[in-house]
């Protein structure tokens, strides 16, 4: 008889998308050899058949034969795991739940690893200057080069800010102009260098691409020009995205303001007030 509760398992669907019918990204080799070499099980086996036989069908089934043991090795293979299976580093949420599971079912955990938080050091001033002098020297870029060191620019920024940037990369169908880390969430990034205001369909085209990842994906949306107000309000609230412009960057530089900082600031505000766009001004000035 498993000793999850019904409240935990409900908790770990969500964290490991599984309405989807999935596990994380788990391949049916890599869930095989997952549950085979960590928790000791062949996953595949007749007595994991439920309804469609899904990875999270399997899982479920799992769940309700296993011993405490083969429970506190799957959630600690996870713990360990996950950016392997997920391609994006755990939530403090899934990491939180994990562990908390783990520790019941008799499993430790050494106090160095509980928590990892973000520096939030300011950038160093030859950084800054770096930074402004290679924003400033992109209005000097044909239209064409433009766009690419935009998103060049950016991943140096996140990077000055220790926030584990990747460069963009392209998945079946869509770009995806980078992404990075900040509070052990993972955050898309659109990056746009034009001359009109962005406005609603471009928000909702990058807010869609969100709405195909995993649930706990966020995005940031940067527009050198800014948005436009008809725009904004059209997009609407209680959305995923967050906004910056141009001159968000510019004073987020010229301030020394950490970009965590300003990042997080705009997040608590949108939880806040549904406002996707808050200038850094009206934040920090």
């Amino acid at each position: 008889m498993s000793s999850l509760t019904h409240i935990e398992k409900q908790k770990l669907e969500r964290a490991l998308g599984m309405p989807s019918g999935y596990v994380l990204r788990f391949s049916n080799r890599t869930f095989t050899e997952f549950f085979r070499e960590v928790v000791g099980v062949e996953i595949y086996d007749s007595r994991f058949e439920r309804d469609s036989g899904s990875k999270a069908n399997r899982m479920r089934a799992f769940w309700e034969v296993a011993t405490d043991e083969q429970l506190r090795l799957l959630f600690s293979g996870l713990l360990e795991g996950w950016e392997l299976y997920s391609d994006t580093p755990i939530p403090d949420s899934a990491r939180t739940l994990l562990q908390g599971i783990v520790k019941k079912l008799g499993g430790v955990f050494e106090d160095s690893n509980v928590h990892q938080s973000d520096s939030v050091a300011s950038v160093d001033d030859a950084s800054s200057e770096r930074l402004i002098s290679q924003l400033l020297a992109l209005t000097n870029l044909p239209p064409h080069r433009r766009g690419y060191e935009f998103e060049s620019f950016l991943k140096d920024l996140f990077d000055a800010n220790n926030l584990s940037a990747r460069a963009s990369f392209r998945l079946k169908g869509e770009q995806i102009d980078g992404s990075f880390v900040m509070h052990s969430e993972t955050y898309l990034l659109e990056a746009k260098w034009q001359n009109p205001l962005t406005g609603v369909a471009d928000l909702h085209v990058f807010e869609g691409k969100l709405g195909e990842k995993a649930a706990w994906s966020r995005g940031l949306f940067v527009s050198n020009s800014g948005f436009s107000t008809e725009g904004l309000h059209a997009f609407g609230r209680a959305k995923r995205t967050i906004c910056m412009d141009g001159f968000d960057l510019s004073e987020t530089l010229r301030l020394r303001i950490p970009l965590v900082e300003v990042l997080g600031a705009k997040v608590r505000r949108a939880a806040e007030t549904g406002n996707p766009f808050v200038p850094v001004r009206d934040l920090f000035v």
